[in-house]
């Protein structure tokens, strides 16, 4: 797949700010930090059209990303960052499940887990969530390229024994740096679109 356009993202908090053209969307979830914006940058192609943050909790609205006129990448806010309120937090899991509710375009979602650490307990509870809505998921395992070679084997056994990775996902490890991975999720999409 070519990526030849991308749109300024729509900009949602509810269900009626969604896009109304039913083109297929692809769900981008993870912690605050994990490296969504970033990894939306290199699947484009584009150095900083999802605005990265050196401040985590940056993301607050559900932002929809039109790449060739043909599909939405849908970026959330990220969970997990201690430093927005409880309230913050919960009205974000709420929105979050709004769209999950209500959604048949949604095709897909990638799960970003910092493949540097051990997933926390938020990364489980969200990858049980979205198992619990029956999605296809896959689970893209940001900044790769951070981990010695010697080390990635016992990582990758980490991650999917920490999460109870089920097999019919799929699992793929992403560098920003070395464009690792982008390939193979550019391949799901265009399977999925």
């Amino acid at each position: 797949m070519q990526i030849e356009s991308v749109a300024e993202p729509i900009i949602a908090v509810r269900q009626s700010q969604y896009p109304t053209d039913n083109k297929p969307e692809f769900l981008l979830v993870g912690r605050s930090n994990v490296g969504k914006s970033s990894f939306i940058n290199t699947l484009i192609e584009r150095k900083n059209f999802a605005r990265t943050s050196s401040k985590p909790g940056k993301t607050q609205t559900l932002n929809f990303y039109l790449v060739n006129d043909a599909f939405y990448l849908v970026d959330v806010p990220g969970y997990g960052y201690a430093q927005v309120s409880k309230t913050n937090q919960k009205k974000f899991g709420l929105m979050i499940e709004e769209y999950l509710k209500n959604r048949p375009n949604l095709k897909h979602v990638f799960l970003l887990i910092d493949y540097r650490h051990k997933p926390t307990d938020d990364d489980c509870l969200m990858y049980e969530f979205l198992k619990y809505y029956n999605l296809d998921i896959t689970i893209v395992a940001t900044k790769y390229d951070k981990i010695s070679k010697n080390n990635r084997l016992k990582q990758d056994k980490l991650i999917k024994d920490t999460l109870k990775f089920k097999e019919a996902d799929e699992f793929v490890t992403f560098s920003t740096i070395t464009k690792k991975g982008r390939a193979e999720i550019l391949d799901i999409l265009t399977s999925k679109i």
